[in-house]
């Protein structure tokens, strides 16, 4: 069975860190839940916004990967996090519309690296 759906690879507490570190270029990972209405949303404007740019999506579901949710002090869904080769890079914040996210993209990664969280 495979771990993509929509686009998106699911993460999980023992794969998270690992298969991020071997991601060349940029991913971006959506941390979301089942029942959360604007992860829904997230998860629909991701793939068609950033389309175009060599981007690969994961998504961590806080309700399997409580863990790594801890870890990060995930409280509000969405959160989506940017890495750069395999290393965190920013948290994506920005109003959920294509032009939005597209703009905030590009001036995020020419940023410098900020710590994990």
């Amino acid at each position: 069975m495979s771990n993509i759906a929509n686009g998106f690879e699911r993460l999980n507490e023992g794969d998270f860190h690992g298969r991020l570190a071997a991601v060349h270029g940029i991913a971006v990972v959506l941390f979301s839940a089942p029942q959360c209405g604007s992860c829904r949303a997230w998860k629909r404007l991701l793939p068609e916004s950033l389309g175009g740019l060599n981007c690969r999506l994961f998504e961590v579901d806080v309700s399997e990967a409580t863990g790594v949710a801890r870890a990060f002090d995930i409280f509000h869904l969405p959160t989506i996090y940017l890495y750069r080769d395999g290393r965190f890079h920013a948290e994506l914040q920005c109003e959920a519309r294509r032009d939005a996210i597209r703009e905030a993209l590009p001036r995020l990664l020419a940023e410098p690296a900020q710590d994990e969280p």
